[in-house]
């Protein structure tokens, strides 16, 4: 289907909710399709599937990201999805394509300086795919909290016309994040990847016991991930509302503690809020 297809087709058929995906469809996309499918019973709910090139690094795993269309259309169908729009590389980047689209400061720490170039990938595709399908709302997964975050920020500063909606991670029963890139591990190697869910929790229960230096908060974290001989760390950082570390903690409830690790030659995130709250997602503390 073709972007002005896809237009026509959407064209005065009520409010639309937009799920962008990159495909290989889990539990946790399924989530994301079934609150915009709550949140538009009476709209249209689009969802993405395109293997953006233009967020990989020459050394990532662009070739090898799995891909399944199939299966994708089968899980987005039973998770309430109206289309599925899946663009081609050509599409998305036709000849003579020149324009990127970049958001300072939220973008730069973390993710942004262990990938080069990926934040810029990401909000130009985004915005790209904004401006096809023009959603009510746009619906991301908290797992990619940084992605969210810039996401958030390109459309404030752009006044683009979309509610940015952040829907909680799903996880598996062990507490590993679902992500496309769990598919690259066998049963053995995920178990051993809970580390990092494991480290987030040992940085929230320091936390819970008082500490409120951000060094000491981190190396509660690090003394976990780095007990497992297979986890080479990017990063675990304690960060504010603005992606930012500060010497001691200022109580917010959108305090975050992130985590980026490789494992088995999988490169692997995850997040989780520094005080849960009483419902466990940090939106009460």
């Amino acid at each position: 289907m073709a972007p002005e297809e896809l237009r026509a087709s959407l064209k005065g058929l009520g409010a639309v909710g937009f799920v962008p995906t990159m495909g290989y469809l889990h539990e946790g996309h399924a989530t994301l399709i079934r609150r915009a499918r709550q949140d538009h019973p009476d709209g249209r709910v689009v969802v993405s599937v395109f293997v953006n090139p233009m967020q990989f690094g020459p050394a990532e795993d662009l070739s090898r990201y799995p891909r399944n269309l199939d299966g994708d259309l089968q899980v987005a169908g039973q998770a309430g999805a109206d289309i599925v729009f899946h663009p081609d590389a050509a599409q998305m980047y036709p000849e003579g394509f020149s324009t990127r689209v970049s958001v300072a400061g939220v973008s730069e720490p973390l993710d942004g300086a262990a990938r080069p170039g990926h934040f810029t990938g990401v909000t130009t595709v985004v915005l790209k795919l904004l401006n096809m399908v023009r959603p009510d709302r746009a619906y991301f997964g908290e797992k990619d909290w940084q992605q969210l975050a810039v996401v958030r920020r390109m459309v404030a500063d752009l006044n683009v016309p979309v509610q940015v909606v952040g829907v909680p991670t799903v996880r598996d029963p062990s507490g590993l994040a679902l992500s496309s890139r769990n598919s690259y591990l066998t049963e053995e190697q995920k178990t051993r990847a809970t580390v990092l869910s494991r480290a987030l929790r040992a940085v929230q229960a320091a936390y819970a016991d008082g500490e409120r230096h951000t060094q000491a908060l981190q190396q509660a974290g690090m003394n976990i991930l780095t007990a497992e001989s297979e986890a080479t760390p990017d990063y675990l950082s304690v960060v504010n509302s603005h992606l930012q570390g500060t010497e001691l903690v200022t109580p917010d409830p959108l305090n975050r503690v992130l985590v980026a690790a490789r494992m088995f030659g999988v490169r692997l995130i995850d997040n989780l809020p520094l005080d849960p709250g009483p419902d466990g997602t940090g939106r009460n503390a």
